[in-house]
């Protein structure tokens, strides 16, 4: 019996803070390597790529356990249709609040006037904007050709849609379901474990993502367009902490700033990478580990990478407006709203990954105003430094409304994220589990009454 203890003691040594000093460490270096040897820098290019892969190849397996362990645990399934519609128009509320604070400071700021554009990159425009869906073949993507290439093609809704018809399955079978649950749940482990070891990468990650587009780049090219830049961060910055802070606060009473501060290493990560999806597993374990139920965290999250795309919003709508000025042919109030929607609907179901962005910007610029597609070139240059506050921003978005629907679906242990804020309740690093808190056959702990055991 006194073997354990020192076992049981070693995990409580958090040794990842470590790891996250190490990718500020690379972040620094990556920049320093990218300004003094930019054609070295450039060659970095797939260190970072390679490390967005090894997260994505996780998204996948990751999403499907999730929410096949929230919905098939769940008694009543008209409780998950109610939680799905709900953060669906939530969805669609914030991002109409998104589109019109863009839509204030670009029409403020006037971005891009005076520039002379160079369309030298029109034909990379053009290839992006022909890869772009239409609003039929979105909806006809979400199906899979196959149960399995649904996990193989890395597609986030196909994916989803899949997890839904095995929990609602594993529903059905009541009883008889269980033993597969209890599978789905160890193969759940055995994922977060693998992350957790990936994570030990993101430094290395980092740093060439960094070297390579500071190389590219360079400071001289941003000089020009330090305006839409700076526009768009700010713009990011009264959204996030004025417009989600106030909703947080009105309809959860949850401080923006500790939700944040919560979240710290997950945005360190996002920086780093540019791309949301990067932090997306993390996600999904803090929530619960917060006191957010299984089945809100299954539905909300990733639901919300793919239609809660906040941050999406502010920078076509600033681009847009950016692209138009710059061309000396200015968009009426009218022409922005309709196009601007237009792209809203386009960039649904758009991965959090540094690009997408740009592509669904294209395309939407291609149907309805091409005269204007040339302008998207110029903009090329610093749209992987406007993708971190991108990814940021919609990242931030779809932490809040995983916490503000588990609040109004009273699936939120308000008790325990005290606890976790103030640091009482740590989130276990080495297996971004909580098995005390996640399991879904554990009744709640206090008033909450949970869904799934949360």
């Amino acid at each position: 019996m006194p073997t354990p203890t020192p076992e049981a003691a070693a995990p409580k040594r958090d040794r990842t803070r470590y790891l996250y000093l190490a990718v500020i460490v690379a972040v620094v270096l990556g920049v320093a390597v990218g300004l003094l040897w930019p054609s070295v820098g450039k060659s970095l290019a797939p260190l970072g790529t390679g490390f967005v892969n090894l997260i994505k190849m996780m998204i996948s397996p990751i999403i499907f356990c999730t929410i096949v362990l929230g919905i098939g645990s769940v008694a009543k399934a008209a409780k998950v249709g109610k939680v799905g519609v709900t953060a669906l128009v939530y969805f669609i509320v914030m991002s109409t609040f998104a589109l019109a604070i863009g839509l204030v400071v670009g029409n403020l700021l006037h971005p891009g006037t005076g520039l002379h554009l160079n369309p030298s990159d029109v034909s990379k425009v053009h290839e992006q904007s022909a890869d772009a869906e239409g609003g039929v073949d979105f909806v006809l993507g979400i199906i899979p050709t196959s149960f399995v290439s649904a996990f193989t093609e890395g597609e986030v809704l196909q994916t989803l849609l899949v997890a839904l018809l095995c929990g609602f399955a594993l529903q059905k079978l009541g009883k008889r379901g269980e033993p597969i649950l209890r599978g789905i749940e160890h193969v759940q482990r055995l994922v977060f474990r693998i992350l957790a070891m990936i994570m030990w990468a993101a430094p290395v990650g980092a740093f060439g993502a960094i070297a390579a587009v500071v190389g590219a780049t360079g400071w001289g090219a941003l000089r020009s367009l330090l305006v839409i830049m700076l526009g768009f961060y700010v713009t990011c910055l009264i959204f996030v902490f004025g417009i989600l802070g106030a909703v947080l606060w009105l309809g959860a009473r949850v401080n923006i700033f500790k939700l944040l501060r919560y979240l710290g290493r997950e945005f360190l990560l996002i920086l780093s990478t540019s791309s949301s999806e990067s932090a997306l597993p993390r996600l999904i374990a803090k929530m619960e580990h917060l006191g957010v139920s299984k089945p809100v965290v299954g539905i909300t999250v990733p639901t919300g990478y793919s239609f809660n795309l906040d941050g999406t919003a502010i920078y076509l709508t600033m681009a847009t407006i950016f692209i138009a000025t710059a061309q000396d042919e200015p968009l009426a109030l009218g022409e922005q709203i309709t196009l601007l929607l237009f792209m809203i609907i386009a960039s649904k179901g758009a991965a959090g990954v540094s690009g997408a962005g740009i592509a669904t910007l294209a395309s939407g610029l291609q149907s309805h105003r091409p005269e204007l597609v040339d302008g998207v070139g110029f903009i090329l240059g610093i749209d992987r430094f406007m993708s971190e506050a991108r990814a940021l921003t919609n990242f931030a978005g779809n932490a809040v409304a995983t916490v503000l629907i588990g609040s109004w679906m009273k699936e939120f242990d308000r008790e325990r994220s005290h606890a976790v804020f103030a640091g009482q309740n740590p989130f276990d690093e080495a297996t971004l589990l909580d098995d005390g808190h996640s399991a879904p056959a554990e009744p709640p702990k206090e008033q909450v009454p949970a869904i799934s055991g949360s």
